[in-house]
């Protein structure tokens, strides 16, 4: 039998008892009748999204098409059939089907072509700006120029703005399962281009491989004006222990994933100080167990006091679903009302790693759309 999104993030979280969760208030089922009305409202909400791979937006049809165009066999008859291997039971086994999925990708104009796929779906759902995380290190070991890489994906930026109006920004991603020194190696390869990127982050496995060894490549690349985030996936080894590395020793801006905070009174307390903003994907992280009951980390965080907000990580191999399906879903697992949809926006909007004039015209198409709707935040 196939293992499902939904049983892939049950077997993910299958943890021993943790320490009992304060201030986390028990979830109501949304009232009948309400689901299209809230539906309708997420999707005129104006968004920003900053939890999202690119290389995780590789739809099956993009695929067979860059396969292709670029003499690439694929072991699969059809798109079907490329979907239902999709099977993945823990992170290092849907990472294993992630990084395979981008070998089609060879030339500056695939990475064109998969920026603006995601930045045209981004748009259509009201998406005004976005902050995308990439892989190189993947690329380049595959003998690709990051050169190639970069500019494919900033000219269909550019392109997007100016034929749709979405903007966005580009995140370097250190994958922290391969060495320090292959790190290093790509972000010295990345960095005559750090003007087309925004800051760098930490994705891939994160068992034994915590925030600090990865402490010199955040340093370098503060020096050379980069912001600086890192993924903390949900009940990993020593996952307290990584959000605190993160959090006291990396000094980062902003959290991905970091549901396990939750069990830290301590740490969540130093999160609100430093107005961290965690950028939760439901879809993947969006709860933890304690002690064999579920906990939904969008509501702790807001009933705790943290600056969440949504996300859709890797659409492409989570059901297609981008941020409107995502923030749907989200709504009744969390039982968000209206306003709290609101202020999770109004959160994301307030992280953005942009110039302050920008950041307040967000702002105010969001206040625009609360007054339309009748809605006080």
């Amino acid at each position: 039998m196939l293992l499902s999104r939904r049983l892939f993030t049950q077997a993910a979280l299958l943890v021993p008892a943790l320490p009992a969760l304060a201030g986390v208030r028990a979830l109501a089922a949304p009232a009948d009748g309400a689901a299209g009305d809230m539906a309708r409202f997420i999707a005129a909400m104006p968004k920003a999204e900053y939890h999202v791979h690119l290389e995780g937006t590789l739809e099956a049809e993009m695929k067979f098409a860059l396969a292709q165009r670029n003499g690439v066999k694929l072991p699969y008859a059809d798109v079907a059939a490329m979907k239902r291997s999709y099977v993945y039971h823990d992170l290092p086994s849907f990472l294993a089907i992630y990084y395979d999925g981008m070998n089609v990708l060879l030339k500056q104009q695939d990475f064109y072509d998969l920026a603006y796929a995601y930045l045209a779906k981004a748009h259509a759902q009201n998406v005004l700006y976005a902050e995308m995380f990439f892989d190189p290190q993947q690329h380049i070991d595959r003998g690709i120029a990051v050169e190639a890489v970069i500019e494919g994906i900033t000219q269909a930026r550019a392109d997007a703005q100016a034929k749709l109006g979405i903007e966005s920004q580009l995140i370097l991603c250190f994958m922290r399962d391969l060495t320090a020194d292959n790190a290093m190696k790509a972000l010295d390869a990345a960095l005559p281009y750090k003007d087309r990127l925004v800051g760098v982050g930490l994705d891939s496995d994160e068992k034994d491989n915590p925030p600090g060894k990865f402490a010199a490549h955040f340093a370098k690349a503060r020096a050379a004006g980069l912001h600086v985030t890192t993924h903390c996936d949900v009940n990993q080894k020593d996952t307290l222990g990584h959000i605190r590395e993160a959090l006291l020793d990396i000094g980062v801006e902003r959290i991905d994933h970091g549901g396990n905070i939750l069990q830290s009174p301590e740490l969540m307390a130093i999160a609100r100080q430093r107005g961290i903003t965690f950028t939760v994907c439901p879809t993947f992280s969006g709860q933890i167990l304690v002690n064999g009951k579920p906990v939904d980390v969008v509501r702790g965080m807001l009933d705790n006091g943290l600056k969440v907000t949504l996300n859709s990580d890797d659409p492409a191999y989570m059901g297609s679903e981008y941020i409107n399906e995502v923030m749907v879903k989200a709504q009744i697992r969390s039982n968000l009302t209206k306003a709290e949809l609101l202020r999770i926006e109004r959160n994301a909007f307030d992280a953005a790693w942009i110039a302050p004039e920008r950041k307040a015209a967000f702002q105010a198409r969001l206040d625009a759309f609360a007054r339309a709707q009748g809605v006080t935040v």
